[in-house]
């Protein structure tokens, strides 16, 4: 009886659950409502899921689903609730603007503004004060009727119609301000962006020189982000208010300076305060941490970080984008951040630690050469299958229809419904085959493959054997099988759909692991398991959660049967005279009641529960990404550029493989800035071997002809990067 009480106070008893709204948009797809979710299935399996009020997240699955042709578009609309027209139209935009469209709101012309103008008057006066739109929601937007959303809009026009002063730059000396255009040895310095509540100078005294400036090899990392167009993804939303922009501008350059220097999160910006921290950041004095991260957050709070990411992605693309004939191959996985804090978040599995574990789930999306390209985090921790499909969405939205897109992913994802859903939307693809499938004898190989080991200069052969087609069953068609006979005696099966040959595929498939070693380089380099932000905030009571009660009641029920496993071993060892057999008798009939109790009461305690009915109630929450995407976006930027800069290096290296070792040297390396009216010279002085000196020369003389700039320099004078042996 003590044994049964105890059990119920553990176990709630949990009422059925209120059948979900569905929606058809066709045979097999439909559109469920839950309470606190959207979820979009198609064939059975999830496809997306977004907040009911998540406009983004539904226009870009709209997006994906409008790509086929089968799908009617009325239907579509209608199951996800809007009008046949405004599907038109996010389709349209889409397609002649890009994922940009997907973000941007649409005119309502004609319709009066439920800002008075005197309304709108305090509203500006708030924000000239330096308040931000949630401050001034909560302080007059809230009573006066508004939405946060609108009190945003508001704050975006303010941006736009403040006429900011022009900012100068001025060329300085040890003895002074210099005439523009005359040759020295000077440092670009800007006014202070934010005045003082950046905290980033106090009381303007004599400017330091442009010699030995600590870290200003820094400038080539940031100007290779410049390039690749980071600064403008993110000021484009603040072009009318040049102060903010220039807050930005020093923001994100002290997150990058930081970065490369291997701080690895926004705290690193305290090694940047060094007495020459003003010429570095072409401000009065290095700007703090705390300041940074106000300015970051004062961002997020009035901008989409999901749309910065698809700007960035875009431009990623068009230098992953390949011939129509062949195919862009991307690599698609899942990396698990583990979570050490002391709040409750949901729990995911994690393949390194071979357990689950507290934390989060990020999908990545990685290019041939395993430069990341997309990054999506679920805190929810959802499987692969629930996920392929709308990142390969995004892939085909950015690519255009007449582009070939091959993905390859491990066999988390090599389901049936999900293999058949990527034919369908004409997306090629390998993966792993599941076991089990038939093995096969060592002489059915009947061809070879020579594939080039890492770290080694003899290849390995590998057995081929291309058999009939796979039958995933059910109707849903065949895929190509490609049995590997690997040099250690195991057989590995690939699946495929695409008419590229199985010498390519093998070669994409085994080159998976550039992904893999993309996330160890990207957590050790940059830190992209860098928890950056504590703030949580709760679950909705409704949202359905694994049952925690299921969970402990599985195992009790696992060790119940280890208990009596263990028993039934000793009986069949003991001698029937032994004295010990009546008490092992006893613990297995004890295990055997247990079990019978724990199997009658597990149908009706649900795998998945609502939170309010579990007791997580009121604990359980999570991490906002929006500010983690902000910088993970400034990461993936980094990574991107230093897989450039190695590209160039690595050839001149003795030693190809230690390029980015190398640039980490470069980043952090001390320098001397030498401006004029048409250039900027910056002398640097890294540490490295011989070997390394005359490597970064010729480094330097390949980025010169790139012509790189400054972000807020308005001559835009290219940099000249040249080092001190020359």
């Amino acid at each position: 009886m003590q044994t049964t009480t105890a059990r119920q106070e553990i176990i709630p008893n949990v009422p059925q659950q209120q059948e979900p709204r569905i929606r058809w948009f066709s045979e097999t797809g439909s559109v469920v409502y839950q309470p606190d979710v959207v979820e979009v299935y198609v064939g059975g399996t999830l496809i997306g899921s977004f907040a009911p009020n998540d406009k983004t997240a539904r226009n870009l699955l709209l997006v994906g689903l409008g790509q086929d042709r089968q799908i009617k578009k009325g239907k579509l609309a209608e199951a996800f609730g809007i009008g046949a027209e405004r599907l038109r139209l996010i389709l349209r935009n889409v397609e002649s603007q890009g994922l940009e469209a997907i973000y941007k709101r649409f005119e309502t012309r004609g319709r009066k503004s439920i800002v008075s103008p005197p309304l709108r008057r305090q509203l500006y006066k708030m924000f000239e004060s330096g308040m931000s739109a949630r401050d001034a929601f909560e302080a007059k937007g809230r009573g006066a009727g508004l939405s946060l959303s609108t009190v945003r809009r508001v704050r975006t026009g303010w941006g736009s119609k403040r006429q900011a002063p022009p900012v100068q730059l001025r060329l300085v000396t040890e003895e002074g301000e210099a005439p523009g255009g005359t040759d020295g040895s000077w440092r670009l310095e800007e006014p202070e962006p934010g005045g003082k509540e950046a905290q980033a100078g106090g009381q303007r005294g004599r400017p330091d020189s442009g010699r030995h400036v600590q870290h200003v090899g820094g400038w080539l990392l940031i100007a290779v982000v410049h390039a690749l167009g980071l600064h403008t993804a993110i000021v484009k939303r603040w072009q009318g208010d040049k102060r903010f922009c220039r807050k930005l501008r020093v923001a994100i350059d002290a997150v990058i300076l930081a970065l490369g220097l291997g701080q690895r999160c926004v705290e690193g910006v305290r090694r940047l305060q060094t007495p020459t921290g003003g010429a570095l950041f072409r401000t009065e004095k290095a700007p703090s941490e705390s300041w940074v991260r106000r300015v970051l957050k004062q961002y997020i709070e009035e901008a989409s970080t999901f749309w910065l990411q698809l700007s960035m992605t875009q431009l990623y693309l068009k230098l992953a984008r390949a011939e129509q004939q062949k195919p862009a191959v991307f690599y698609v996985d899942n990396h698990m951040r583990p979570y050490t804090g002391k709040q409750t978040v949901r729990k995911g599995w994690r393949m390194q630690d071979k357990r689950v574990r507290p934390g989060a789930t990020d999908y990545y999306v990685h290019d041939e050469a395993g430069r990341p390209v997309y990054r999506f985090d679920v805190p929810s921790n959802g499987s692969l299958t629930a996920w392929l499909s709308p990142l390969t969405m995004i892939l085909r939205a950015a690519l255009g229809e007449k582009q070939r897109l091959l993905v390859a992913f491990d066999r988390a994802g090599a389901f049936p419904e999900q293999l058949m859903q990527l034919r369908q939307r004409n997306i090629e693809f390998v993966t792993y085959e599941r076991k089990p499938y038939p093995l096969l004898s060592r002489t059915a190989f009947d061809e070879e493959v020579l594939v080039e080991k890492r770290g080694t200069k003899t290849p390995e052969v590998i057995g081929v054997h291309e058999s009939h087609h796979k039958n995933l069953g059910k109707g849903r068609g065949r895929v190509r099988r490609i049995a590997l006979l690997m040099p250690d005696g195991h057989q590995v099966n690939l699946l495929a759909v695409s008419d590229e040959p199985k010498e390519r595929l093998i070669e994409i498939m085994l080159g998976r692991w550039v992904q893999e070693n993309g996330f160890k380089h990207g957590n050790e380099r940059w830190g992209i398991n860098q928890l950056d932000r504590r703030r949580v905030e709760a679950y909705a009571p409704e949202t359905i959660i694994p049952n925690p009660a299921r969970r402990r009641l599985d195992n009790a029920l696992r060790l119940a049967r280890q208990k009596e496993g263990e028993a039934r071993r000793l009986l069949a060892r003991l001698s029937f005279a032994d004295p010990k057999r009546s008490k092992v008798k006893r613990d297995l009939t004890e295990a055997l009641v247990l079990q019978q109790e724990l199997e009658a009461e597990r149908p009706h305690v649900p795998k998945r529960a609502p939170l309010k009915e579990t007791e997580l109630k009121d604990r359980l929450v999570y991490h906002p990404g929006e500010y983690k995407t902000l910088l993970d976006t400034i990461r993936i930027a980094l990574a991107n550029a230093e897989s450039e800069l190695s590209g160039l290096l690595a050839p001149h290296l003795s030693r190809p493989r230690e390029a980015k070792k190398a640039l980490a040297n470069v980043f952090a390396s001390p320098g001397d800035v030498r401006v004029n009216g048409r250039s900027i010279t910056v002398t640097l002085r890294p540490a490295g071997t011989q070997n390394e000196q005359r490597a970064f020369e010729k480094l330097f003389q390949d980025i010169n002809r790139w012509k790189l700039t400054l972000p807020g320099d308005p001559n835009r004078r290219p940099l000249r990067f040249r080092s001190q042996l020359s």
